[in-house]
């Protein structure tokens, strides 16, 4: 049976139309989320020049268009690419021209596909991948951990490359909507010098630690403990802020539909 989905990422992706869905998606997260925030710990430093892996936990269908407002507002000057279930990828064709690529999951050829196209990607030090290396959808707090093995066999077969853990958590703080938060681990050598089993304990180890810390800054609900990258809307709308605006108008007093406006 041939592959789903075996388009040339390299081919596909539009530089000009990454450009344009990363202001889409600036919206799209403005709508839907009160803020972006990135901790405080900040970027991974060190990979100038270099490709670069970013593999991350998955517990949302936010995780893709996460990855791709985060390429554009923090690497504008990368080439973001990325895998996902062929399946899936068919329900979402438009990110194809972000170079996100269909790889078919649980199957060897799908597995072969994944390493020789990432492979490819690699070998352009601009290039960055981002990998949700959990494969599914899973809960922020299910432990053990468990990374399917293609981040570790790249990892060991991509010399001169950068490995950077990425936890992400979407929750509720004080605002009707939720709060995207995103936290970087600490980069990693890649390279032939461990085995694959000893790659997959490595990357998850640093995988949990990385979502422990962020989870440890998520439960302070604090944003001085957050860069903000997007502010998104607030309030309840509707009939709600409605007369919440009213009352302000009345009192001569300027409307923020903000429950802590404060912030």
């Amino acid at each position: 049976m041939p592959d789903i989905n075996v388009t040339d990422p390299i081919a596909m992706r539009s530089g000009r139309a990454f450009w344009a869905f990363g202001w889409y998606l600036r919206w799209f997260f403005y709508r839907r989320f009160h803020a972006v925030r990135l901790s405080c710990s900040g970027l991974p430093r060190g990979f100038e020049g270099r490709p670069v892996i970013i593999y991350g936990n998955h517990p949302s269908w936010w995780d893709p268009a996460l990855y791709i407002l985060l390429c554009n507002v923090l690497f504008p000057g990368r080439r973001g690419y990325g895998p996902m279930d062929a399946k899936a990828l068919g329900n979402y064709g438009v990110f194809e021209r972000m170079g996100v690529f269909g790889i078919a999951l649980d199957s060897p050829r799908g597995a072969a596909r994944f390493l020789s196209t990432s492979l490819r990607i690699l070998s352009d030090p601009v290039s960055i991948l981002w990998i949700t290396a959990e494969g599914e959808f899973a809960d922020t707090r299910r432990r053990p951990l468990q990374l399917r093995p293609g981040i570790a066999h790249l990892a060991r077969r991509v010399p001169g490359a950068i490995v950077v853990p990425l936890a992400v958590e979407y929750t509720f703080w004080n605002e009707s909507r939720p709060e995207a938060l995103a936290r970087f681990g600490d980069p990693i050598e890649t390279g032939s010098h461990r085995s694959v089993a000893e790659w997959t304990s490595l990357l998850e180890n640093e995988l949990v630690r990385t979502m422990d810390e962020l989870a440890a800054e998520s439960v302070q609900r604090d944003p001085d403990r957050f860069r903000t990258l997007l502010r998104g809307g607030a309030g309840v709308g509707g009939i709600y802020d409605l007369y919440r605006r009213s009352r302000a108008l009345a009192c001569g007093r300027r409307f923020d539909p903000r429950h802590e406006p404060t912030e």
